[in-house]
């Protein structure tokens, strides 16, 4: 770089750059070349721009710590991320015969997505669950819903993901019930809970009870999974919703890892062996439209996330250092006008996701902003993987775009960014405090309405949205339509069952519940014999409020 060559042939560039520039600012005037999050690009990116940062300590191998270019060695050349499509409507019985479809069609594993009562933790015959009742995902308020929900489906052989936070130990306690019932071992199972509640604090805003308490709960499921469930992922610590509500890359970045140290912590407290747990936390990130930002982002976060593992935790397993992750694409960029423009950005945000090294990916559906997915819709973001994986070429090498210039110094730019942000989240005393002060929620908030404001001046072009629209446009898409007659069968199937159901059993599980909430016990196994005796979510749920109380935001302006 001091080459005496080097230096004029920057130079000329520099000369032939100024020229063109000229010519574009009177073309172009007022454009901005910045990120979707607003950081500035610069035209071009050299080995300059790496100046202090070593290969062995900052980049590596695939495979070698820091893991900035992939936890695995081989990268995809070994075996492709799993196929994962978020699927739950309706019945039990609608999305059991969705789950048998999807897995006939190629899906590697399930993801499952709950109504807004199962969500909050509410029964389906519940007053606050009136006209929600399998209108967003799956209705799941008993142990009879779950055997019905993966009837046929053998646990032993596919590795479920599910989103559920609050309810989430309830839900799990389903689950492994299910397993119980179908004769496969605990240690068998394979999957992931999402429960990230500190991040429904901060962005998603499904929480039950108050944050200790909750953080309790996630500790006491970390610590049985540890001992009794071992290929389970307890937490997957979720960044995608603090990004959807509107939050920028190195936001998304910093609140995600914030949370997941949060955890780390809290079960250190505990007193459990960090590699005893670690091994097994993940995390799940959002794909949204910036392509070289996301990648940096991912990149940043694996390096970031092996550093304070060995360096301020003390791990010791290399596995507890790896930053496993499953990927979304962006659901917030989806668009109801043009809705076909769809499956392109997916397509773009899902090799954005390969590219970056995630462990699994769900692709949005086209008419994800207008209504659940149809199975055409579906089936084209499944293909959307497959072409991905078996046609375009990105899985041939590990780690293609390492080395590039201005993929490195992106990557070093969403470090520092982040490390900025935790310095500011320990200044106010931790999460938990950040999110009593509306630290988050207003950070969030003030993002989001930058960007609006660069879309609203165009600054940033949404196509079909702010440009290139159609008028008079007719979208004709099939959509798929929830039955009011969903409520009235679940309703009746909850009746049937409180009804039919040893009353003695459930009562003593409900004093089992309490009594575990108030001395401190590790509430899974309690919750599981609750369970296998048919104690509904909202019994459940409806019990440890009676020890934990309910959370109330406080505003922040």
């Amino acid at each position: 770089m001091n080459s005496p060559e080097y230096q004029k042939a920057k130079e000329a560039y520099k000369n032939k750059f100024a020229k063109a520039e000229e010519i574009e600012k009177k073309l172009s005037p007022g454009k901005k070349y910045t990120t979707v999050s607003g950081m500035p690009i610069n035209p071009l990116y050299t080995p300059e721009d790496l100046e202090g940062k070593n290969f062995a300590d900052d980049i590596n191998f695939p495979g070698e710590y820091p893991f900035t270019r992939g936890i695995h060695a081989n990268g995809y050349r070994g075996k492709v991320w799993t196929m994962r499509q978020f699927a739950g409507f309706g019945t039990p019985e609608d999305t059991n015969e969705r789950f048998k479809y999807l897995l006939g069609h190629g899906q590697t594993g399930l993801s499952v997505a709950f109504d807004l009562p199962t969500l909050m933790g509410w029964d389906a015959d519940a007053p606050l669950s009136q006209g929600e009742v399998g209108i967003c995902g799956v209705a799941v308020s008993s142990l009879e819903d779950m055997e019905i929900l993966f009837e046929g489906i053998p646990l032993d052989k596919v590795s479920t993901s599910m989103t559920i936070n609050s309810p989430a130990a309830m839900v799990f306690a389903f689950y492994l019930a299910v397993a119980r019932k179908q004769g496969v071992g605990f240690d068998k199972l394979r999957g992931t809970l999402q429960n990230d509640i500190l991040k429904e604090y901060i962005a998603q805003k499904e929480f039950i009870f108050p944050p200790l308490p909750s953080m309790r709960i996630i500790t006491d499921m970390i610590e049985y999974c540890a001992n009794d469930v071992p290929q389970w992922n307890p937490v997957s610590v979720s960044g995608y919703h603090i990004r959807e509500a509107g939050s920028t890359a190195a936001q998304e970045l910093a609140y995600t890892l914030a949370d997941g140290f949060a955890y780390i912590e809290a079960c250190l407290e505990r007193g459990l062996d960090i590699d005893a747990f670690a091994p097994r936390l993940s995390y799940f990130f959002n794909s949204h439209l910036d392509f070289f930002e996301e990648i940096a982002k991912y990149r940043a976060a694996r390096r970031i996330y092996a550093k304070r593992l060995k360096e301020k935790y003390g791990a010791k397993n290399p596995r507890s250092w790896w930053l496993r992750f499953h990927t979304q694409t962006a659901g917030c960029t989806l668009t109801a006008q043009q809705p076909e423009n769809n499956i392109v950005r997916t397509a773009f945000q899902a090799m954005a996701a390969v590219l970056g090294g995630t462990q699994s990916l769900h692709t949005n559906s086209m008419d994800e902003t207008l209504a659940l997915p149809s199975e055409k819709a579906v089936k084209i973001a499944l293909r959307t993987q497959q072409l991905l994986a078996f046609e375009t070429g990105v899985t041939n090498t590990v780690d293609p775009l390492g080395g590039s210039y201005f993929v490195e110094a992106l990557t070093n730019k969403m470090e520092d960014e982040a490390e900025r942000i935790f310095a500011e989240i320990d200044s106010l005393g931790g999460v938990v405090r950040a999110i009593e002060h509306g630290y988050f929620q207003k950070e969030i908030a003030d993002s989001a309405y930058r960007y609006q404001k660069e879309f609203e001046k165009k600054e940033k072009i949404i196509v079909g949205i702010n440009d290139f629209v159609e008028e008079n446009e007719k979208v004709d898409i099939p959509i798929l339509q929830i039955s009011p007659e969903v409520e009235v069968r679940q309703k009746k199937r909850l009746a049937e069952l409180r009804q039919s159901r040893n009353h003695e059993a459930v009562e003593k599980s409900l004093k089992e519940i309490y009594n575990a909430a108030r001395d401190g016990k590790n509430l899974m196994p309690v919750l599981i014999d609750a369970a296998e005796n048919y104690v509904t979510l909202g019994e459940m749920v409806e019990e440890l409020k009676k020890e934990f109380g309910i959370y109330e935001e406080s505003v922040v302006f």
